[in-house]
């Protein structure tokens, strides 16, 4: 049996990752584009489980022995389904245990070989958090700006020219407001995050610095590592000034047209306002926000929350980078980049092509 341990698995080209774990354990956190073919259903498991507590683990194997003998033909043609001649296929549980071993064993009996991944999920895990405060690049500069100026755009915009960037939002699956996750499910877990984190700056280890918006230490349910958030303070500062309407136009188009007619919307929009109204005290500003939920007048509500919710709060958290802040005003966001790819010039901060050309 050939096996593989979790420093090896990120020196292969093409990888098939096939993650045999239950639904339930693939969801709370997996290896980025592993595919989940599992070996027990999350009841299966759980039946398993129940058995080997009260009654060992002897019988516990005979029942999943039981379980999984109908479906080995179809298991081992799925997995065989993403198999291709330039690729390797590497197979792992949670701790490299009885599972994988099985499932590559089954292969090898219909002549697939594949890796097992020593120690499993659990092993990947514990390499990323040890490896992810050694992987920030030496310096970060920070976006900054009130919310609605086009940050995440401005970064998007320039990852396609070539700059390091770090999308922390994506990796976050939120956008890191009170309405953050509308249109993006429940946003992703700590594990998830971690794993997109490590696999991002897996992409820039030849960057001298990278790019990343201001956020604060939690973003959704995930947090940011200290040596995250104190190479963000301590690094360059770029502010970004777009007029108001300008910033009520983007997110009139980010969060209201893609959704306003999903049966869902009104309802995760009168959750976030209820959060906004027990933080403010104005009686005008409260009434004022209550009627345009009422009518439904998403521009003006988005306005309101702007001026009187989202910008008061801005200066307090600028407050907390150290550093010069670099302004910069701009109609939109290809504007933005553009004056920010320029300000990066002037800095000697090039695209990591050119740095590596």
């Amino acid at each position: 049996m050939k096996e593989m341990i979790v420093e090896e698995l990120f020196t292969i080209k093409n990888p098939i990752i096939i993650d045999i774990r239950s639904p339930i354990e693939f969801k709370d956190g997996a290896i980025p584009g592993a595919i989940n073919v599992p070996l027990f259903t999350d009841e299966e498991r759980q039946i398993i489980g129940t058995i080997y507590k009260q009654e060992g683990q002897a019988i516990a194997k005979w029942k999943a022995m039981e379980m999984v003998s109908p479906k080995i033909p179809v298991l081992l043609q799925t997995i065989k389904n993403y198999v291709s001649n330039d690729t390797e296929l590497i197979i792992h549980c949670w701790r490299g245990g009885m599972r994988s071993k099985a499932v590559v064993t089954f292969l090898e009996f219909a002549g697939i070989y594949a890796w097992r991944l020593e120690g499993g999920y659990k092993a990947y895990r514990h390499y990323i958090l040890e490896q992810l405060p050694t992987m920030l690049p030496k310096k970060a500069v920070v976006l900054h700006g009130l919310t609605g100026v086009g940050k995440t755009e401005v970064l998007k915009i320039l990852k396609t020219r070539g700059y390091p960037i770090l999308d922390l939002e994506e990796m976050a699956g939120h956008r890191g407001s009170i309405f953050g996750t509308i249109g993006l499910g429940d946003g992703h877990n700590q594990k998830t995050f971690d794993s997109l984190l490590f696999k991002g700056l897996q992409e820039i280890s030849e960057a001298e610095y990278f790019l990343v918006e201001a956020e604060s230490k939690r973003i959704g349910k995930a947090v940011q590592m200290e040596e995250l958030m104190d190479k963000k303070m301590r690094g360059i500062n770029i502010n970004l000034n777009t007029p108001i309407e300008q910033r009520v136009k983007h997110l009139v188009s980010e969060y209201v047209y893609p959704y306003k007619d999903e049966p869902w919307y009104i309802e995760q929009i009168s959750g976030g306002i209820e959060k906004v109204l027990r933080r403010i005290k104005a009686i005008d500003t409260r009434n004022s926000l209550i009627k345009t939920l009422t009518d439904r007048n998403y521009p003006e509500m988005i306005r309101i929350l702007l001026e009187d919710y989202y910008d008061p709060r801005y200066d307090h958290a600028k407050q907390e980078y150290e550093g010069e802040f670099f302004e910069i005003f701009a109609d939109h966001p290809v504007d933005a980049a553009d004056k920010v790819a320029a300000k990066l010039e002037e800095l000697s901060l090039l695209p990591t092509e050119l740095i590596n050309n």
